[in-house]
């Protein structure tokens, strides 16, 4: 495993809408990848796997 991560996400939050109608889909995610690691996400339906994926890949529009 190399030393250098190739991806480091800290405190990652994602919400939809706003006020006291907002959705908190990602709340203070912290992540870190090497060279060759694997990551899998597992997960019920809601649970905010997709929209991390999303937000990792810059398919979600910052606010």
């Amino acid at each position: 495993m190399s030393a250098e991560p190739v991806l480091t996400i800290s405190g990652l939050n994602v919400d939809y809408g706003t006020g006291a109608h907002a959705v908190h889909a990602l709340r203070d995610i912290d992540l870190t990848l090497h060279r060759g690691e694997v990551l899998g996400l597992a997960g019920e339906s809601g649970s905010g796997k997709s929209t991390l994926a999303y937000a990792v890949t810059w398919l979600l529009s910052p606010p």
